[in-house]
């Protein structure tokens, strides 16, 4: 794969990764915690997916392959670096909501 397809690669699967951690909030928030840890997990396997072409990446630098460096490849490693943070973020509030839903007994105002 060529850094062009590997970039798209990983901007496609960080992308994915965030959206399903940002839509997995909303479904805490709303209440619905099978939905958010299904949305959740859904995150954590794009996220996998988006840290292999990454990790392909470190690999064949470690072999001695010079990797070219473009705007696109930086681009997609802050992708990544966000979806990260946005799955891990996501794991916080799932139980944070999941909490308060406890304290308040499961109803809601």
């Amino acid at each position: 794969m060529d850094n062009y397809e590997v970039s798209f690669t990983l901007i496609l699967h960080a992308g994915n990764a965030k959206s399903a951690a940002m839509m997995a909030i909303e479904a805490a928030r709303e209440g619905t915690f099978e939905e958010a840890q299904r949305l959740l997990e859904d995150a954590k396997k794009e996220l996998q997916q988006a840290h292999q072409c990454q990790t392909d990446l470190v690999q064949a630098e470690a072999r001695g392959e010079k990797t070219e460096l473009s705007i696109i490849l930086i681009h997609a490693q802050d992708h990544l670096a966000m979806a990260m943070t946005a799955t891990e973020q996501a794991a916080e509030w799932l139980y944070l909501y999941q909490k308060i839903s406890e304290l308040q007994g499961g109803v809601s105002s």
